[in-house]
């Protein structure tokens, strides 16, 4: 197995992992508030199966991934973060440990407060791969969004990516190798209505990921931010009512006409290809990509 490849494993809700079992040092992998869904990468002829865990929206605990096999970790070591403290929370570590026979812990940590953003990285154990994926939205006018949304998704959105990666970033250094992947948006390069706090957010993001890059040049460091376009996850499912009722469609409607509509594929952006571009990212063929955006989006940045 290649070096990079024992660098990388699932992105989950908060991940660190060592995913060759064999390797001297284990390398660590934090992300919060995961895509879903599962990918291969395919190495020196060897197809290796790599998962992604199910993470929550800020107001979910931790629930069973979809589909069932994306628990599995291929030996990953793995912390799940939410900030519900739930029951059904413990239970998803216990389960993951008993199945897969690997480490399997939880920590609670509220990603709207930097104090805790910081501390979880601490409670880790530091991270080699950072993958910030923390996400909320609401949608509204300008004149009658709500003051606490717009506190509590810039909060979320993009203030945690920034203290989760300064908590992260000195371990990295030191060992000379580190990866920090921002999941921003296509709204963190082009605009929509109604969401504003959103689109504020993932501009900060991909501004973010450019100033890490230029930081860590020259330490063994990349810091990118992927912009994906429509993945029907559960944040996207928690538009779709709110976007039926500013347009007065139904689901349907709504979906092929305004959410997708501006994704020329016509085709939502699926959790297997956010996993397959985080994995070429913590590559040695990227090694040299940084301070830069990678869409994801169907095509929609293209119009």
């Amino acid at each position: 197995m290649r070096d990079w490849l024992r660098r990388i494993a699932a992105c989950s809700a908060i991940v660190f992992s060592s995913l060759a079992a064999a390797q001297a040092e284990p390398l660590d992998v934090v992300a919060t508030f995961s895509i879903i869904g599962d990918f291969a990468a395919e190495v020196g002829g060897d197809r290796i199966r790599l998962n992604v865990l199910v993470g929550p929206d800020s107001d979910t605990h931790v629930h069973e991934p979809r589909p069932a096999d994306a628990i599995a970790l291929a030996g990953a070591d793995v912390v799940l973060n939410s900030f519900t403290d739930s029951p059904e929370d413990h239970a998803l570590a216990e389960s993951l440990a008993q199945k897969h026979g690997v480490s399997a812990r939880y920590i609670r940590a509220d990603m709207s407060k930097p104090a805790e953003c910081r501390a979880l990285i601490e409670a880790a154990g530091g991270c080699d791969i950072l993958v910030n994926n923390a996400g909320i939205q609401h949608v509204a006018r300008i004149e009658e969004f709500p003051t606490d949304k717009w506190d509590a998704i810039i909060a979320i959105n993009l203030n945690s990516a920034f203290h989760t990666s300064a908590a992260a970033l000195p371990g990295m250094y030191a060992k000379g190798w580190g990866r920090v992947i921002n999941i921003a948006s296509a709204h963190g390069l082009t605009a929509s209505p109604y969401k504003s706090a959103y689109i504020a957010a993932k501009h900060g993001v991909v501004g973010l990921s450019k100033t890490t890059a230029l930081e860590a040049a020259g330490r063994g460091v990349t810091c990118n931010a992927i912009c994906p376009g429509y993945v029907l996850t559960p944040i996207v499912e928690k538009q779709i009512p709110d976007q039926m009722k500013t347009h007065n469609m139904d689901r349907e409607t709504v979906i092929k006409q305004v959410m997708l509509s501006r994704q020329p594929s016509g085709e939502f952006a699926t959790v297997e290809q956010m996993g397959g571009t985080a994995v070429f990212l913590c590559s040695d063929a990227a090694a040299q990509i940084t301070g830069t955006t990678i869409s994801v989006d169907g095509g929609w940045t293209a119009l």
